[in-house]
């Protein structure tokens, strides 16, 4: 569904865009609201809402008696904000999700298939620097 690499600027009111390409889809998916929340390697992960009810499904059978389970859930969920992109595709990033993310001016937005992810320009840099020799030989180990 989301697919590609953008790198974007945050505004001064601190939204973001779609990429045009997102754009599109959500236009054809009638995708009118998504979730955003702390996401792992310090990115944001971005939800349609129906993957986000998808996911929080798979959460739900987690036990609360389990502390990692607690935890997890906690710091997911807790950073979850609905956020509705506005006529022109952009969507405002609370203070408390850019300062988790360490989002400034420059970020990259990525399609990862199911959701999007919102990058540090920096960060996003350093984790495909210190991945991408890697790649093949995790492609070996996860698609046996």
């Amino acid at each position: 569904m989301f697919y590609g690499e953008y790198t974007h600027i945050i505004d001064r009111k601190g939204r973001i865009i779609l990429p045009a390409k997102f754009r599109q889809i959500v236009k054809e998916r009638g995708i009118k609201r998504f979730y955003l929340t702390r996401g792992l390697d310090r990115c944001l992960f971005l939800f349609p809402e129906d993957e986000w009810r998808a996911q929080e499904e798979k959460f739900k059978v987690l036990s609360f008696t389990h502390q990692e389970a607690r935890r997890f859930t906690r710091l997911y969920f807790s950073g979850a904000q609905e956020v509705i992109p506005d006529s022109q595709g952009r969507i405002l990033i609370p203070q408390y999700l850019k300062d988790f993310a360490e989002l400034r001016k420059e970020i990259v937005i990525i399609g990862v298939s199911n959701r999007i992810e919102v990058w540090s320009k920096t960060l996003w840099k350093e984790f495909y620097e210190s991945s991408r020799s890697d790649f093949e030989e995790t492609a070996e180990k996860l698609l046996e």
